[in-house]
């Protein structure tokens, strides 16, 4: 057999991991003979690690802790980087440890240890208990917490199927310098590159209402990146030619970036020809795979909560959408057709989860419904602020679940949940988009952008632009990027796709907060057109 060494010494490898592809996976039973496909270890709340919340519980309360959680986790990540027909980067890296959350006196202490015994546990509850009470002479509103249900025996697994943490090294970087070596063989093909990155979470969680919630969540992401180059011209596709999702290996699988790779390739090359695009006025079709960006951006961002209420500023700004007594029901977003919703319950997505980070089972709500701004995302500590807009609507204030800590040593506050475009009543496609547009851009793929600290004027580009004439696609044009008012752009909506062309776009490492931490989203939307959107031309002469 082979050596890990010898293997990664050799190019043009054959993989044993290509022969479970996807037309394996739907020809199988429910679980075949091949190792990737057996059934997975059912999630249960280890008793030890019960034992162990319960004493961290115990000793915040003997502390002086009104109300206490605690998070025992692991950690994983995996990420293999090659390029052209050479590995450049393998990182693998495993923590787990205890963080320990308390309210003393309406206000919030966090502690943190790495020692999972019953001494740890304790003495981290005992330490978080110490700041909250230091934290006193800064208190500016003593913290209510929203109710909740407590969820006594809970448990959750992430939509996946096969357990990336169990595919050897060789068939993942295998897989990469097959791919590479497709894309390759494309004329004026120069530079290749891609990568894998997987992550799993094992999260167990428990607080004084009750609650002792364990889950078990996976997430992966391919990238690939190809550069053409040709008479003093140089092009780039990728790196994000698939979107990140809340799966596993079966995932990377159903990708094919081995039968893509050429596809990608052609579409770099082809831009080298592309020509410059003239500034001015078009109606705009954005595909899923751009228009996420400019959701992300413009309205999941600037409908979080605490950014509205100017808690958060120092990361990437505030936002327009304030104060909430003055444009919640009445902030006219979008066209009747637009509906928005937040959720962490979407088959797949980055931001789907069974409980979050407050132990509270998250809800499906509409940020804006029909055009108008509908409701903000929310913890437990953020809901009781709305609880006027609550009741005006005969509701009671509510998380919504949007709770989260990108790991055990981390303190959890209100991070996006997938924020998702509703597709229309009419099950219109991309290509029907394009037939009724005579003059327009159709724009495939993020690329780079930049945004105001109040998410109101932003600028958007792509990796793939197309001239639109007579509602057919004549060509490529490069330097394209649109500038938009949020509330202008938004309105300016006159075509939704519908639910057979919703897709997600998404990623991996969205920042927040001070000390930053990066949590995982996806946002689903049709294609959509906008008329009439300002065009500007990005290229700039040597």
């Amino acid at each position: 057999m082979t050596s890990r060494r010898d293997f990664l010494k050799t190019s043009g490898v054959s993989l044993g991991a290509l022969a479970v592809g996807p037309e394996l996976l739907r020809a199988a039973p429910a679980f075949g003979s091949h190792p990737l496909l057996r059934p997975l270890p059912p999630v249960y709340t280890d008793p030890a690690t019960r034992e162990l919340m319960m004493e961290a519980l115990d000793a915040a309360k003997r502390a002086g802790a009104s109300w206490a959680d605690v998070r025992i986790g692991r950690n994983r990540n995996n990420s293999v980087n090659t390029r052209e027909q050479q590995v450049t980067n393998v990182v693998e890296s495993d923590t787990m440890g205890c963080g320990v959350r308390v309210l003393v006196d309406g206000c919030w202490g966090f502690s943190a240890t790495q020692e999972l015994t019953k001494a740890g546990v304790g003495g981290a509850a005992q330490e978080a208990a110490a700041i909250a009470k230091a934290n006193r002479v800064a208190m500016d509103r003593r913290v209510t917490l929203a109710p909740a249900p407590a969820h006594p025996n809970a448990t959750w697994r992430s939509a996946y199927t096969i357990d990336p943490f169990t595919v050897s090294l060789e068939d993942k970087v295998g897989l990469l310098l097959t791919a590479n070596a497709e894309a390759q063989k494309v004329r004026n093909v120069r530079f290749v590159n891609s990568g894998l990155s997987f992550v799993k979470e094992e999260r167990n969680y428990a607080n004084t209402d009750g609650s002792v919630i364990t889950q078990d969540y996976v997430r992966s992401w391919v990238t690939l990146s190809v550069t053409a180059q040709a008479n003093g011209e140089v092009a780039v596709r990728g790196p994000e030619v698939v979107q990140p999702a809340g799966r596993g290996w079966e995932y990377v699988l159903e990708a094919d970036v081995v039968g893509n790779a050429a596809k990608w390739g052609e579409e770099a090359a082809e831009k080298l020809t592309a020509k410059p695009v003239d500034v001015g006025r078009y109606d705009l079709i954005l595909h899923p795979s751009q228009l996420f960006l400019t959701i992300h951006e413009s309205l999941a961002h600037p409908t979080e909560l605490d950014r509205v209420m100017g808690y958060e500023a120092n990361y990437a700004g505030t936002s327009f959408m304030a104060p909430p007594e003055k444009v919640l029901g009445s902030l006219k977003l979008g066209p009747p057709m637009m509906n928005l919703v937040g959720n962490r319950s979407e088959v797949g997505a980055l931001a789907t989860i069974g409980y979050d980070d407050d132990g509270v089972q998250p809800d499906d709500f509409h940020i804006v419904k029909d055009g108008i701004l509908n409701d903000f995302q929310t913890t437990r500590e953020q809901a009781p602020l709305l609880d006027w807009w609550y009741t005006k609507n005969g509701q009671q204030p509510r998380s919504h679940g949007c709770s989260y800590a990108q790991s055990w040593a981390d303190v959890q506050f209100q991070r996006m949940p997938n924020v998702s475009l509703q597709p229309g009543a009419q099950d219109l496609s991309w290509n029907d988009l394009i037939s009724a547009t005579d003059r327009g851009i159709a724009m495939i793929g993020r690329s780079s952008y930049s945004i105001d600290q109040q998410r109101y004027n932003a600028q958007f580009g792509a990796q793939l632009c197309y001239e639109i004439k007579g509602g057919k696609i004549v060509g490529q044009l490069k330097d394209v990027a649109y500038q938009m008012r949020t509330p202008d752009f938004w309105n300016a909506m006159d075509m939704l796709g519908g639910k057979s062309s919703y897709e997600f776009g998404g990623t991996f490492n969205d920042g927040k907060g001070q000390p930053s931490q990066a949590n995982a989203v996806s946002h689903g939307c049709p294609p959509v057109r906008f008329k009439n959107i300002n065009v500007i031309n990005t290229g700039r002469a040597l």
